[in-house]
């Protein structure tokens, strides 16, 4: 539906369907005239962990009426989210204040890969918190785009590389655990079983354990 002049009346006409629709993963509503009434169904599809499956990945590309009250609750809806995985808002005037309640939520989700905040005003402040974020929480996060913003360079790439390096060790703890699986013996002492607990830099768990 990108670029289609939808507004926030044509999507509450196609919301009935969106919610039940079986198996609708992608929805792409960039450049449709939205506001944050349109938000608050969109939030509707992205239901909590427990509930229903919802959308894996969405794109609200360039819809300047949403206001940072619709945005925020976007975030809340991203961080409680049990499938979404790819997130763009590129070309939005998102600012720093709505940048800070994305990162919560990025840091709270623990399925979002990928976000897309290309164009949307950000400065070394939006990038600070971005960094810390990255830096100090595990996150499922492997790729954050933020070009075109008010953000130097070197912040940039200190941000590409924690999450490249996340990436590495993610893959390199996945290697070890299916060593283990292949070789159950690794995990045994004598008589007694042992519980093995690998939890990666992204915020994924690998728990594998044998009965006492």
């Amino acid at each position: 539906l990108h670029g289609s002049p939808l507004t926030d009346a044509g999507l509450a006409l196609l919301n009935p369907a969106l919610s039940i629709h079986p198996s609708l993963v992608a929805l792409d509503l960039g450049d449709c005239m939205l506001g944050d009434e349109g938000i608050n169904l969109i939030c509707g599809l992205l239901p909590p962990d427990g509930a229903k499956s919802g959308l894996k990945e969405l794109t609200l590309s360039a819809n300047p009426g949403v206001t940072s009250k619709g945005w925020g609750r976007l975030a809340i809806a991203v961080a409680h989210s049990s499938q979404l995985r790819v997130l763009n808002l590129d070309y939005n005037p998102l600012g720093d204040q709505v940048a800070g309640m994305l990162a919560v939520a990025v840091a709270s989700s623990r399925t979002l890969e990928v976000l897309d905040l290309e164009g949307t005003g950000l400065t070394n402040q939006s990038a600070q918190t971005l960094l810390d974020m990255v830096e100090n929480y595990p996150t499922a996060l492997r790729t954050l785009i933020l070009a075109e913003n008010n953000i130097s360079p070197e912040l940039q790439q200190q941000i590409s590389d924690l999450l490249s390096e996340g990436e590495e060790e993610e893959e390199t703890e996945v290697r070890e655990v299916t060593t283990r699986e292949k070789n159950p013996w690794i995990c045994q002492n004598n008589s007694s079983s042992q519980m093995v607990l690998m939890t990666s830099g992204l915020g994924d768990s690998l728990l594998a354990e044998t009965e006492m």
